[in-house]
C-alpha cells in the first residue's frame, strides 16, 4: 500500500468534519453559531461532529458567558492541526499519483 494512504484520516471523511476542520484551520477560534450557519448543519448533527473531534483531541471547547448569554467556542489543537494536514497531504498525494499514473 503507498504509504500516503495510512495518512487519511477517518476522522475527517465527513463533509461535517472537514468543513469545521477547515474553519478552524483559518479562524482562531469559532463559535457554535457561526460553525452551524457556515457549514448549514443542524444543531444536532453539528455538536455530534464536534463531539467526536474533541474526543480525538482535535478540537478544544471554550465555554463563557458573553453578557448574560452562553457562548461556545472551538479551537483546533496543535494535534488537530497536525493531523488534518497531514489528512490534506496525503490526498494531494492520492490525486496526484492518480493523475500521473493516469
Amino acid at each position: 500500500m503507498k504509504e500516503y494512504l495510512e495518512n487519511i484520516n477517518k476522522a475527517f471523511e465527513s463533509r461535517a468534519r472537514l468543513g469545521i476542520m477547515s474553519v478552524l484551520m483559518v479562524e482562531d477560534k469559532v463559535d457554535f453559531n457561526t460553525l452551524k450557519e457556515t457549514l448549514q448543519l443542524t444543531d444536532g448533527n453539528l455538536a455530534s461532529h464536534l463531539r467526536a473531534l474533541e474526543d480525538a483531541e482535535y478540537l478544544r471547547v471554550e465555554k463563557q458567558f458573553v453578557g448574560r448569554k452562553p457562548n461556545t467556542s472551538y479551537h483546533a489543537t496543535d494535534a488537530g492541526r497536525e493531523a488534518f494536514k497531514n489528512h490534506l497531504d496525503a490526498l494531494e498525494q492520492l490525486i496526484l499519483n492518480n493523475r500521473q499514473n493516469g
